[in-house]
């Protein structure tokens, strides 16, 4: 059947009323405010995705930076314990320094807890984005 705009309603009964220029009916007893609110929905899930995988990124970030500086820490400990040891020539925190420097490493500070045994060793590494500093603690000495 034919509405008064030559439009076929459904089920065969006449509509109602006139339909409007933009050719959209409305629901009966819908709101035809709620057009777009999927998209609006849909934008916000969107974002949300977008600052979850950003933060992401910058927890993995954080993360390798720490397994880094504690990496360069360790290296850095045992190669002064080796100093300390007598077992390779030069002085204890000169060697640490060193290699606390070729793995992209500051040294903080060097400590010879006992003298010819035990090194202690604090680097720090910048992290990206601004996240302040990794640091590395490492402690080596002769096995006991």
């Amino acid at each position: 059947m034919l509405a008064e705009n030559g439009v076929a309603a459904e089920g065969g009964a006449r509509a109602s009323g006139p339909v409007p220029a933009s050719g959209h009916i409305p629901a009966p007893g819908g709101n035809d405010l709620e057009r777009g609110a999927g998209t609006v929905l849909a934008l916000g899930l969107a974002l949300v995705v977008v600052f979850a995988c950003g933060a992401g990124v910058l927890v993995s970030q954080g993360l390798a930076t720490a397994a880094r500086s504690a990496r360069a820490a360790d290296l850095a400990a045992l190669a002064a314990a080796d100093a300390e040891r007598g077992l390779v020539p030069g002085a204890a925190c000169a060697k640490a320094e060193s290699v606390a420097r070729l793995n992209g490493a500051e040294l903080v500070s060097c400590n010879v807890e006992s003298p010819g045994r035990i090194v202690r060793i604090v680097v720090t590494i910048p992290a990206p984005a601004g996240l302040g500093a990794a640091e590395g603690r490492a402690r080596a000495g002769n096995p006991s």
